[in-house]
């Protein structure tokens, strides 16, 4: 008996449970899916898109950083997780649309809690998700990258936290700063807010995926509460 509440400790602690899995050869973007450990009736979707170091056709790659990474140090987030790898270029956007209409046709999704998060390529990723699909995403959480400010006016139907450093020689902050200036501009009430990271360089602000602040937030909008606010 004290060696079945041990192992029940355990799994509680370092979350054993939460074991990712490749979903291969469903859609065009090979992805990870990490299920909630406590499923209910409909649950919300988070989509993360990761940098260009991780592109390719290693999908452990995906592993290296980020929401799976936030995930295997202990994170139980309450929601279906899926984190794509990009094979090359770009991210596209109607390819990870393929991956959110598959997880809605698979999974009991609630399509109203919807949300897309990425870092570096995949900030840009994120934004162009938005972008073309702003219907579709209840919020959205760009960090250290930037966007098409052609995309503005979809942009600001969608509550977006952009995240940057200042110490960022990789992508400069001026990058997110353009696309929150855009999208104020084409509606000075959007509710986009930027955060600058104090010494934050293009690497560090990576370890906001490890925290659950980052998920509360992007978990606490809905689009019906959206729409209301509008």
């Amino acid at each position: 008996m004290k060696t079945i509440f041990y192992l029940l400790f355990l799994a509680t602690s370092f979350n054993i449970y939460a074991q990712p899995k490749a979903i291969l050869n469903q859609t065009t973007y090979n992805f990870w899916l990490n299920k909630p450990t406590e499923a209910q009736e409909k649950m919300p979707l988070i989509v993360f898109l990761h940098g260009k170091s991780l592109s390719g056709t290693n999908i452990d790659r995906v592993k290296r950083y980020g929401a799976l990474k936030g995930v295997e140090k202990g994170l139980n987030i309450p929601a279906y997780l899926v984190a794509p790898q990009l094979p090359y270029g770009p991210w596209d956007a109607n390819k990870v649309d393929e991956i959110v209409s598959y997880m809605i046709k698979t999974y009991n999704i609630d399509e109203d809690r919807i949300y897309v998060t990425g870092m570096s390529l995949g900030s840009y990723g994120t934004m162009k998700y938005v972008g073309e699909y702003p219907n579709r995403v209840a919020a959205a959480i760009s960090i250290c990258g930037g966007g098409d400010v052609g995309d503005a006016c979809n942009l600001a139907q969608v509550p977006i936290k952009v995240i940057h450093g200042d110490k960022d020689f990789i992508v400069p902050l001026s990058e997110s700063q353009k696309i929150v200036n855009a999208v104020k501009k084409c509606n000075k009430e959007a509710q986009i807010e930027l955060q600058v990271v104090k010494g934050g360089n293009h690497g560090s602000v990576e370890d906001l995926y490890r925290h659950m602040e980052l998920y509360d937030w992007l978990l606490k909008h809905t689009k019906s509460k959206n729409n209301s606010t509008l």
